[in-house]
């Protein structure tokens, strides 16, 4: 079974809700995740995050909970965000990285609400991982430039933002992508069908002023 590049950051929500949904109904499905700092991607593109823009925030956020809701994943908001996700995705690297890994500090995140900005913090996380030093672990200069690279590859490999699947050679973002995403990884011929076939070459009409 051939792994999907999965592209995350534990500051989305979203991404939260597309992994939990993706393990309980596609297990077929094996995922190579990969972490990435949202904020730096963003800031490549020269884009906000939806919390970053006032009446996105507070729509994106009743979203969260109404999709949580509909998709029967648990959500609780952790007490601050936009937090830094910086140490989390650190201690992420440092644990090895793998699902169950990435799994358990969504849920810390995101189903139990818990802060995961400070080395206090994560303590107790890091603890099941095997990592009793959180403060020093994260500090490491391995683990620093591991995620620095990842998130360097994601921006060379066109990704503009989280959750993003990486299906066939084809980026799908967002997890109301997920479907799409799963659609063409069951068909791999999909996107050069019929009207899928043309539309990289639809012309640009207009450019906004910047």
């Amino acid at each position: 079974m051939v792994a999907l590049p999965w592209y995350f950051d534990v500051i989305s929500p979203f991404a939260y809700l597309q992994l939990e949904w993706l393990l309980r109904h596609r297990p077929d499905v094996a995922l190579e995740p990969r972490p990435v700092v949202l904020g730096a991607v963003l800031s490549h593109h020269g884009q906000l995050g939806p919390a970053e823009i006032s009446g996105k925030r507070e729509f994106t956020y009743r979203y969260v909970l109404w999709r949580g809701q509909e998709l029967g994943v648990p959500v609780r908001f952790p007490p601050r965000h936009p937090f830094n996700p910086l140490a989390a995705l650190r201690l992420i690297v440092a644990a090895g990285g793998d699902v169950t890994v990435v799994q358990r500090v969504f849920r810390q995140i995101w189903a139990l609400g818990r802060g995961a900005e400070t080395a206090a913090e994560l303590a107790e996380l890091a603890a099941e991982f095997g990592i009793l030093d959180v403060a020093a672990t994260i500090a490491q200069p391995d683990v620093k430039e591991r995620l620095k690279a990842s998130t360097e590859a994601a921006i060379a490999a066109g990704i503009f933002g989280v959750p993003t699947l990486m299906v066939h050679g084809q980026a799908f973002f967002g997890q109301d992508s997920t479907g799409f995403a799963l659609a063409v990884h069951d068909r791999p011929g999909l996107l050069q069908e019929g009207e899928y076939a043309r539309l990289a070459a639809i012309p640009v009409g207009v450019r906004r002023e910047r």
